[in-house]
This record gives structure tokens, sequence and C-alpha cells, in this order.
């Protein structure tokens, strides 16, 4: 068995009547961290992204409901505040009260329960992160799932062809994004996914993902604001943004990174590892 499948399990539960799948990892002998890493993927993603970093930092990664192999119910609104109370009940779940956390994407939904409990966060790391910040538009893509009809059509075309050419932009390696990845999103591209992203997209315009980060400013943990600067999503100067509304941030912009930066960057896997274990030190 590799290292990783050794450290990394799965397990299953029920939060709130939705079955919820995650993984999780020990922490590393004489870690010292007071509690555990959180990690929050993106979309189209799931707990699939994590599993490099679990097998260095320990921690437990859901796929968040709508995504992977978690529950996608049709009740669901697939908010930010929906995601946010996720977030609480779920560590109510595992019994978790102190963590660091790990947010990618549209893991930037993690940031509502970290503003509304910031004494429970010991370190913080965002990676290019969806803005919660004033002054951000939507990429292209999102503005055809935020579009009635158009985004429904998109999604449900979506296949190996389709995907592979999309990702080509993503990230700075040449070609499309790595067949793992590929499979990963392809696998779980289900009706309850694809409702599950127009839902979210359709309920943040610019006004809703401003308010939701009106209080980042409590936030005075440490914080690693670690950033793919080629990100053909989100603009570069988001980065700068969140780390200069945060209380305690170092700002790592890679210039030689994409939206998924430690695809582009294998060494950012370790960087941010390092950043969890200072917190211990």
């Amino acid at each position: 068995m590799t290292q990783q499948s050794a450290q990394v399990s799965e397990r299953r539960g029920e939060v709130d009547g939705v079955p919820v799948f995650w993984r999780e990892a020990p922490a590393p002998a004489g870690s010292g961290a007071e509690g555990p890493v959180l990690y929050l993927h993106g979309v189209p993603e799931n707990s699939d992204a994590w599993l490099p970093f679990l097998a260095l930092t320990g921690g437990v990664a859901p796929d968040l409901p709508g995504f992977g192999r978690s529950g996608k119910p049709p009740s669901r609104a697939y908010t930010i505040d929906e995601y946010d109370h996720f977030v609480e009940r779920f560590l109510e779940h595992l019994g978790i009260e102190r963590l660091s956390m790990v947010m990618h994407d549209w893991g930037a939904v993690g940031l509502g329960f970290a503003q509304r409990h910031p004494e429970r966060i010991e370190r913080m790391v965002l990676i290019n992160v969806v803005p919660f910040l004033p002054g951000y538009r939507w990429h292209r893509v999102a503005r055809v799932w935020r579009t009635p009809g158009a985004g429904e059509l998109a999604l449900k075309l979506t296949n190996r062809t389709t995907l592979t050419q999309g990702s080509r932009e993503t990230n700075v390696t040449p070609g499309p994004m790595p067949a793992q990845w590929l499979d990963s999103v392809l696998d779980h591209l289900d009706q309850g996914t694809q409702r599950a992203i127009v839902r979210l997209y359709r309920s943040a315009p610019p006004q809703v993902l401003a308010a939701a980060g009106s209080r980042l400013d409590s936030l005075q943990m440490p914080a690693l604001v670690a950033w793919g600067m080629a990100d053909p999503y989100i603009p570069g100067r988001f980065a700068a943004a969140y780390a200069a509304a945060l209380g305690q941030a170092e700002l790592l912009e890679l210039a030689d990174a994409g939206h998924n930066p430690w695809l582009d960057r294998p060494d950012l896997i370790d960087t941010i590892a390092a950043f969890l274990r200072a917190g211990a030190q």
C-alpha cells in the first residue's frame, strides 16, 4: 500500500439528515496541534483534492453536501449560509472544538463559520478562494451556470471531451487538468451535483459575496493566503485583498501557478504543511 492509502481512511455518517462522506487521517506523531485540520474543497471537486495534504498533515476533509459521495437532496438550498451551518454541524458530529482550516475555491464557505467562531480557529489557509470581498465579478463559466436554462444545459452536456478542453486554461502546466482530476469530477457530476452548482452560483451575486466577508477583520489568527496568480477565474489582486482584510496573514503569490496551484507547484503542499505545523511549535 502507498503511504497515502495507509494513512487516509474513509468515513460516512449523517448530519442533519444528510448522508456525509469524509476522509480523515491522524495527525503526524508529535505535531502538538490543538485540533485537526479541516479541509474544504471547491466546485466541482470533492475531498479527492485533499489526499496529498491529508497524508502530510492529517485532518478531516468532507465531501460537501451536493458533491462527491455525500447526499445531494433537492430540498437543500445550497447557499453560503447553509454551507456555513453545515460546517458547524459537521464539526459537532465529530466532536471537534478547536481546529485549523484550509479552503480552496468555494471552500470559502468555511469563512462564514470562522467569522462566527474565530476563537475556535488556530490557523487558516486560503488557496484561490472565491472572493468574499467587494469588487468581484463572476468569470465566464460561472456566468453561464448562473443563467437559468443555459447553466443546466451546459452541465448536462459536460463530458470528458468538453471538460478536458475546458480545463486547459485552469492551470499553468500545459494541457488539460490531470486525468485523475477529470475522473474525480466526472464520476460525481450527476444531477444532484449539477443542481447544487447552479443553486450555489445563483444564490451568490456580487453583493452577497461581499456581505459574506463583512467580518473578515475579526479573523486575527495566523493565516496564509497562497495564490496561483495565473488563475483564469479569480484575478490575482484578490490575494492581496484577502491578506489585507485578515489580521495576521502571510501572502504567497505564485506567478507560475493557476487555480489549483498545488498541481503546478507541488512544493506548495509542503509549504502549507509547514505553516500548519508552525502553530504547534
